[in-house]
């Protein structure tokens, strides 16, 4: 019988003479859970450049610190945001924007949101389950299960409204400052 996971991941790579063969199967060791917020962000994979690096036996994904990708690098993670419950409002602002500071974020516009923030990168998203508001500068988008988003450096923040946890997958290319 099959293990089951909060979050299986299988990584794969060449052995020695050059055959496919998987290096991690199980759950992903990198979790992280911001306290303020209560959502699980978890790194599944990161590059340090391109062309990216494929051997060996590291897990790769410890090279990604904070929100954004490696320089020149990207980073793949699947983050759960639990219901907001209208906590979020209540939060300091500057709390959110000293944690992203710490990470090299940059800051948009001023924050119109405690988690409002901005990266450095070209980032691709799929909401894998639930809904969650995706807010931005001058509007708000609903987004479900199924729907992908392609942000350019831009201002924004995951508002979840709803009463069931969302999953997104994300993967953050480094991009240059626009």
């Amino acid at each position: 019988m099959a293990e089951k996971y909060e979050l299986r991941r299988v990584v794969t790579t060449l052995d020695a003479e050059g055959k496919a063969v998987v290096l991690f199967d199980g759950e992903n060791p990198n979790r992280n859970v911001r306290p303020a917020r209560g959502n699980v962000s978890r790194v599944i994979w990161a590059t340090a450049g391109a062309p990216a690096e494929i051997q060996g036996s590291e897990d790769r994904s410890k090279l990604a610190k904070g929100t954004s990708p490696p320089e020149n690098g990207t980073v793949f993670r699947v983050v759960d945001y639990p219901p907001d419950m209208g906590k979020a409002e209540t939060l300091d602002v500057s709390q959110r924007m000293a944690e992203l500071a710490k990470e090299g974020a940059i800051r948009g516009l001023p924050p119109k949101h405690p988690f409002m923030h901005r990266t450095r990168s070209i980032d691709y998203a799929i909401i894998m389950q639930g809904e969650i508001d995706m807010m931005l500068d001058d509007s708000e988008v609903r987004l479900k299960a199924g729907d992908v988003i392609v942000q350019q450096g831009t201002n924004h923040a995951w508002i979840n409204r709803g009463s069931e946890t969302c999953r997104i997958a994300f993967v953050l290319v480094d991009a240059k400052a626009p």
